[in-house]
């Protein structure tokens, strides 16, 4: 096993994602992904185009970016140990907003496309449902955080709270 295996199943130990499989599990959680390297500022996946890969954010961050207009907001971002593309994985519905790399340095991902979930999901079923569950939880933290920044756009906006 290489050593960047290795490195990858100890960091994925420590998330939540594992937090209920054992190392072998973890290692073996690996098998069916690989490491995508992403330059600042690259687009991850794009509006429009159907999740055929979920990832998970090794190093760095991506934001979330909704276009209207031809201007781009930011949503969302995820960092470190955070699941990303989810939605539209699951629900095989165009995405609606653009995945990019951010910050100064490149993103490392772990990409695990359509064809080795199911793979997965029939070999190993108690891994696949604990990146099921990962993702209910990551779509919940996203939610929220939205949510909260809608909320406090409102206050800011209307000036409800404000004495």
């Amino acid at each position: 096993m290489s050593s960047e295996k290795i490195d990858l199943a100890n960091f994925l130990n420590q998330q939540y994602l594992c937090e209920s499989l054992t190392i072998k599990e973890v290692k073996t959680l690996l098998d069916y992904t690989e490491t995508v390297t992403v330059a600042p500022g690259e687009i991850i996946a794009d509006i429009g185009e159907v999740g055929e890969a979920l990832y998970f954010v090794i190093k760095g961050e991506a934001a979330l970016y909704y276009q209207e207009s031809g201007t781009e907001t930011e949503v969302g971002r995820m960092s470190e140990g955070e699941l990303m593309g989810e939605m539209s994985f699951f629900d095989r519905q165009p995405r609606s907003v653009r995945m990019r790399a951010t910050g100064t340095g490149e993103t490392l991902l772990l990409k695990l496309s359509r064809p080795l979930y199911l793979r997965l999901r029939v070999e190993h079923p108690y891994i696949a449902v604990n990146l099921l569950e990962h993702a209910i939880i990551s779509l919940d933290h996203l939610v929220r955080r939205v949510s909260s920044d809608v909320a406090t756009f409102s206050r800011y906006i209307y000036g409800k709270g404000k004495k």
